[in-house]
């Protein structure tokens, strides 16, 4: 037996030597020194022996299992010191070489442009106020004395939620509620998301951008809308920019215009930028009707106003020369890097 013992010595010792994982370090364990090994199959033989064998065999088996044991961890020891300068030496970073650069962020064209016109009404004493795109009826049309048959409050154009609920169609009713909420003098401009019931296309979207503001106070007048607005143009596309206003009719303005700049491509020659007319409109505009400011609980004989409203995707395409205004929500980088 002493034999069997010293020949499963040798067997395990030269099986450690050529074991290079630790997956058959523990195979050998298992195979050597598990219930079922070697070992334990050699030690049930003990019951043959006789008294005096017993003892001696029991022993040489004990030794032969400690040391076993301290070979298996002495193993394991070396292995592990193994694959930890294996894996430093793969993770091993030179210092010296030349860092790669990481491709940044930067603002959607649509925030640049929304970004520039807040500074240019802030510079110029307004506030920037938002409200929600779930909103009544009653702030999106009615206050605006939009009647209940007019063509903007069919089915076809709003995303209406229930009959007095709906998604925004415009930011006008942040102006309703911030005339509800604060007494003259008010100036401010409500950028934010508006929803349409368009299909989508090159030129129209379901979801697109406002910016609409609202002058209140005493003895405002339509030259007070002009100075403003000419102000924004020429801030926003040079101080040469002409600037027409032609008469045009919206329910909660009177009087109302449209307001064109001269093309900037070809300063009123035509081209295709402007589709040969020379001309851009850029948004529509007009004193706050009377009725609207009764609404809000405002007197419109001792306060007048003025309002405006302009489409930031229309402003963008314009100014870029963009053509497609899917571009803005697809995400194409090889767009984006443009900006």
């Amino acid at each position: 037996m002493k034999e069997q013992l010293e020949s499963l010595r040798k067997r395990a010792e030269e099986e450690l030597k050529g074991t290079m994982d630790r997956q058959g370090l523990e195979g050998l364990r298992i195979k050597y020194l598990g219930k079922r090994g070697e070992l334990t199959a050699i030690l049930k033989q003990m019951r043959s022996l006789s008294e005096q064998e017993r003892p001696v065999v029991g022993q040489f088996a004990n030794e032969l299992r400690a040391l076993l044991e301290r070979e298996l961890a002495d193993r394991a020891a070396e292995l592990h010191e193994a694959e930890t300068a294996l894996r430093l030496k793969r993770e091993e970073i030179d210092v010296t070489m030349p860092g790669k650069r990481h491709a940044l962020g930067h603002r959607h064209p649509l925030s640049l442009e929304l970004n520039e016109i807040k500074e240019i009404f802030v510079g110029m004493g307004f506030d920037i106020v938002s409200g929600p795109e779930v909103e009544y009826d009653y702030y999106n049309f009615e206050a605006l004395n939009i009647p209940k048959d007019h063509p903007a409050r069919d089915t076809q154009d709003t995303f209406y939620i229930t009959d007095k609920i709906l998604l925004r169609t415009q930011t006008s009713p942040v102006q309703v509620r911030t005339m509800e909420k604060q007494k003259p003098p008010i100036r401010m401009i409500s950028p934010g998301r508006v929803y349409r019931s368009d299909a989508v296309d090159a030129t129209h979207s379901p979801l697109f951008h406002q910016i609409e503001g609202l002058v209140v106070d005493r003895g405002i007048t339509f030259a007070n809308l002009k100075g403003t607005l000419e102000t924004l143009i020429r801030h926003m596309y040079g101080e040469d920019s002409v600037v027409r206003f032609r008469p045009h009719h919206f329910p909660f303005t009177e009087p109302s215009a449209e307001v064109d700049v001269q093309c900037f491509s070809c300063h009123g020659e035509g081209c295709r930028l402007c589709k040969g007319e020379g001309w851009i409109e850029i948004l529509g505009c007009g004193m706050v009707h009377p009725k609207v400011l009764s609404n809000c609980g405002i007197d419109p004989e001792e306060y007048s106003g003025f309002a405006f409203g302009m489409g930031l995707e229309r402003l963008v395409m314009r100014k870029y020369s963009i053509d497609d205004l899917r571009l803005f929500y697809e995400n194409d980088v090889r767009f984006l890097n443009q900006f």
